[in-house]
């Protein structure tokens, strides 16, 4: 009886620490915006892996970071280019609709807050962020 109850404890404070883990590593976003339409959508929400900010992103990934302009803002966009070794070119899928690196140029990557993974509402548009 007492080793069962040894087991269930340990298996209580493995998944609290799993938890603990993952609301550090992984944060939810809403999307607010038109500016990377057709890829998230104003009103999405969506998953985004903070541990991306300690590592280069890559060209193509879809990320979060500081509005060099208002950084109480977050904004999402697009890896575009590599300016340098600390900074990147961030654009917005809808041109017309985007304030991004053709406004405020280079963004350092310090200034990320991580790598948007996935998408997990609305339910229509679930699914991996690309």
């Amino acid at each position: 009886m007492r080793a069962g109850f040894v087991v269930s404890a340990a298996l209580a404070v493995l998944a609290g620490a799993l938890f603990a883990l993952a609301r550090r590593c992984f944060v939810r976003y809403v999307v607010e915006g038109a500016s990377m339409a057709p890829a998230l959508a104003d009103g999405d929400y969506v998953v985004v892996d903070t541990r991306a900010r300690r590592r280069p992103p890559s060209l193509g990934a879809v990320v979060l970071a500081r509005d060099p302009r208002d950084r109480s803002r977050v904004i999402a966009k697009r890896v575009a280019d590599f300016a340098g070794r600390k900074r990147v070119v961030l654009l917005g899928d809808n041109p017309a609709a985007s304030t991004d690196s053709r406004t405020f140029g280079p963004v350092r990557t310090g200034d990320l807050v991580g790598r948007v993974v996935w998408r997990y509402w609305p339910p229509e548009r679930f699914g991996a962020c690309r």
